[in-house]
């Protein structure tokens, strides 16, 4: 398998700086040694005008396969026999990726130190790839380079030239040209992007594929909008790679993203709840009134701001913060003199610390309102001494096994002197004829409890802790299903809380 990258110069910027750019000069072929075979370095043409740079590949099938350390035997014997039998030596494929990236690796991070100045400036580059599989097409090639800023031609390569009829085969034959793109540029693309056309990899995928991704996807992979199948393929489809480095990406983004960029995402964000969680039109039918109603989501912050209001807490923790809609409620109401936004995932704080606009809010304001990453799974001695915690539909994303290490991180060790939680009422479903039966609200959802099981769980969370709890209906009060989204309010007896407060005295004294 082997690739061609050629320019063009003028007297004063001759095409020879390509070796230089290279770190390979013209007038020397070179071969480089790989765990699976050589590759070799070498320059077809080269002068003032036209100069050309050639990575040719060759493949060792056996020592592929011994470095594979037998993975495939015992299966079928054409598993077997496809080992040694396949396109590895002539195709493009993430070999090559990983030959470029070891042969012309100083050139790849941009660095030159004899032409600095150059490294930086953009080329008039041409690349061609002989035979580059393609799965998903000429259509698929296109738009994965296009939007880079290459002129594409990729041209289908047939599977017999003396048998038409056969139709073509997976392969490709791609030339890309640009004179807007720096060398560096161009080598990541290559390096990412043709095992993602190949859509297989030669080596096992670990979490440090996520870190090289990103780093040959700095400046352009973040707003690629085929991000997603290119992440996905280039991780070997590992969805829990592809989640981590899918949010890495969307942080990168953010830091990016102009204000009016981030209202775009909120208004998106709560389209989204609105249409996972609301009735809307149907509960309208249903109750014979025109007026739209008010979203569930709405209905919920205005339960718990209620609750906390009637608690007097004036310190309080939003376990499970999400993006910040809490948060932003309770900022605007003056006797919630702290608020602590808790979450786990860096991605949501960072939309929230965007939301709540952060970086410009006023010194007052600002003092008011914090955001920390912390797991709810264990204890975390930030979270105690405030007057109330909010657990706003979070317990149903926590695993059950997991639920009673939430349970002592909150009542056991945190212990404010209120706990507000909601979640989900199962029984509710069926008034939502969008919601196919049987289904839960949302895919992340570990479960969803009716209110016998939630009133369970809360009493003996209460007992075992010392709370009473009470419970109250969110949303419309169905007779016969009762309210979308139920709450259960737990307090801390003062006589609890008198009795802590002198013991910690006396143990002082």
């Amino acid at each position: 398998m082997f690739l061609t990258i050629g320019t063009t110069g003028t007297p004063e910027r001759p095409a020879t700086d390509l070796g230089f750019l290279l770190h390979k000069h013209p007038d020397t072929a070179q071969a480089f040694s790989t765990s699976y075979g050589t590759a070799h370095v070498l320059y077809p043409e080269a002068d003032a005008e036209r100069c050309t740079a050639a990575l040719l590949l060759e493949v060792d099938a056996v020592a592929l396969v011994r470095r594979g350390k037998g993975k495939g035997r015992g299966g079928a014997p054409d598993a077997a026999l496809a080992q040694y039998v396949n396109d590895r030596p002539y195709a493009a494929s993430s070999l090559l990726a990983v030959a470029l990236s070891n042969v012309f690796s100083t050139a790849m991070r941009g660095v030159c130190k004899a032409l600095p100045g150059r490294a930086e400036q953009p080329l008039p580059l041409r690349i061609e790839i002989p035979a580059l599989p393609a799965r998903g097409g000429p259509a698929l090639v296109v738009r994965l380079f296009e939007p880079l800023g290459w002129a594409v031609t990729a041209e289908p390569v047939a599977l017999d030239a003396e048998f038409p009829e056969w139709g073509d085969s997976r392969y490709v034959r791609l030339v890309l040209e640009s004179d807007t793109l720096t060398l560096a540029q161009a080598l990541r693309h290559l390096y990412v992007l043709l095992p993602v056309l190949d859509d297989a990899k030669h080596y096992w995928v670990s979490s440090e594929e996520v870190d090289k991704l990103l780093r040959a996807g700095e400046g352009w992979l973040p707003d690629h909008p085929e991000q997603k199948l290119i992440t996905s393929r280039y991780l070997a489809r590992r969805w829990s790679l592809t989640r981590q480095a899918m949010e890495r990406l969307e942080l990168v983004r953010l830091a990016e993203t102009d204000d009016s960029e981030v209202e775009e995402i909120d208004n998106a964000v709560l389209e989204a709840e609105a249409a996972v969680e609301e009735a809307g039109d149907a509960v309208a039918e249903e109750t014979g009134t025109e007026e739209k109603p008010v979203p569930l989501a709405v209905q919920r912050r205005e339960a718990i701001v209620a609750a906390l209001t009637e608690s007097a807490a004036a310190r309080v923790l939003d376990l499970g913060c999400g993006q910040g809609q809490l948060v932003q409620a309770l900022l605007k109401d003056a006797r919630f003199t702290e608020i602590v936004g808790v979450d786990v995932s860096i991605r949501a704080l960072t939309i929230a610390s965007r939301r709540l606009k952060l970086d410009r809010m006023g010194e007052r304001q600002a003092s008011r309102v914090r955001l920390f990453q912390s797991s709810l799974a264990y204890t975390d001695r930030r979270l105690k001494g405030y007057d109330a915690a909010v657990l706003s539909e979070v317990i149903e994303h926590v695993d059950l096994p997991r639920l009673s290490a939430l349970e002592y991180a909150v009542f056991g060790a945190a212990r404010p002197r209120t706990v507000l939680v909601t979640t989900p009422n199962v029984e509710y479903n069926v008034r939502w004829e969008s919601l196919p039966a049987g289904h839960v609200r949302h895919g992340d959802h570990r479960f969803e409890w009716t209110r016998k099981e939630f009133r369970a769980w809360a009493g003996r969370v209460a007992e075992r802790h010392g709370y009473t709890v009470e419970f109250r209906p969110v949303g419309p009060d169905d007779p016969e299903v009762g309210p979308p989204t139920q709450m259960a309010v737990f307090t801390l007896p003062t006589t609890t809380t008198a009795t802590t407060t002198t013991a910690k005295e006396g143990k002082a004294a």
